[in-house]
């Protein structure tokens, strides 16, 4: 799981909690159930079984992978609609390219995030570049949706390219956790992903034994879901594992533990830590599309169909696809 990381951790700034700071207990932890996206690439559904008033402004979260392909094996998903929202595509391990009829696009790999506004609308395609489909190899990452307020969910698509060299990387007191703040402020310094609604995102890598008290926003959520590897959160110790989803409650710091003890193949605890503002607003959502009301889901479906979310490039010589399309 290679993402950005550096060899000395302790030559990076250090964070920690205030010593007063009121810890945030855990609510709940659940475990996400196996599934398949797009073409067939194995997911988990992280969010699956949380209450929305918990999630909010997150939507959904899926952790692609990590699955080795043979060759011939490595999928992606066909062209598809969006409208309302933001995707978050973080690859830890292996490649994708992204194109969408905004005229954004690119390829990302090991530690690059893409981070696409859909707003009003778009068409847009992920897959495994050619030479991977060829050769196969290992995939791993996340895709993270973050709703978008009432004002601003028809507003004009923007897509950033966010490489793993911008991601602002920190410590633990004792180097014992690297930090990479992919979006949003952790204890005054900030990630590289502008964000419409106030978000934080945080890829966190604990070795065996390592404990970290983070200062966390109290007009945020806030949620932890287990990449790899065995642990605990919260100062009561909850325990959690891989593909486990921990939802504090509300206070102005959190805490995650390692396991003393990891297994060969994910030697540390590999953590993803998001929070938000709440928007509070009332949502709509149906495959593609996360609006506030059920006439706008059918205007978006509308739009759609009369081909107003944009057209596919006409070099890759695709059809589109139906609305059922969901990622």
């Amino acid at each position: 799981m290679p993402a950005v990381t550096v060899e000395n951790p302790l030559t990076l700034p250090r964070v920690t909690a205030a010593a007063d700071a009121l810890a945030r207990p855990v609510l709940t932890v659940t475990t996400a159930p196996s599934g398949f996206e797009g073409e067939g690439f194995p997911v988990r559904r992280a969010f699956a079984g949380i209450n929305y008033r918990h999630l909010d402004p997150f939507i959904m979260m899926d952790q692609m992978g990590e699955v080795e392909y043979a060759p011939g094996e490595p999928k992606g998903t066909p062209w598809h609609p969006h409208r309302g929202f933001e995707t978050v595509t973080y690859i830890i391990d292996g490649i994708f390219d992204h194109q969408d009829s905004n005229g954004g696009g690119g390829t990302i790999t090991n530690g690059d995030t893409q981070w696409m506004t859909a707003g009003a609308g778009l068409l847009h395609i992920e897959a495994p570049p050619e030479h991977l489909v060829v050769s196969g190899g290992l995939f791993h990452g996340l895709q993270l949706w973050v709703n978008l307020p009432a004002k601003d969910k028809m507003m004009a698509p923007r897509y950033q390219d966010i490489r793993s060299g911008s991601v602002q990387l920190l410590t633990s007191p004792d180097g014992g956790a690297l930090l990479r703040v992919i979006a949003g402020e952790l204890d005054g310094h900030e990630g590289p992903g502008i964000t419409h609604t106030p978000i934080t995102m945080i890829h966190a890598t604990l070795a065996p034994g390592a404990e970290v008290t983070l200062p966390w926003r109290e007009d945020f959520n806030a949620l932890a879901y287990v990449l790899a590897g065995r642990g605990s959160v919260g100062s009561e110790r909850r325990p959690v594992q891989t593909g486990q989803t921990a939802v504090f409650g509300t206070g102005s710091s959190l805490t995650v533990r390692a396991d003393d003890k990891q297994d060969a193949h994910t030697p540390d605890l590999e953590v993803v830590l998001l929070g938000g503002r709440p928007i509070r607003e009332p949502m709509a959502h149906y495959g593609p599309f996360v609006m506030n009301t059920r006439d706008e889901l059918q205007q978006a479906f509308e739009d759609f169909q009369k081909g107003r979310l944009g057209t596919i490039p006409a070099v890759h010589g695709m059809s589109e696809e139906g609305p059922g399309a969901d990622r």
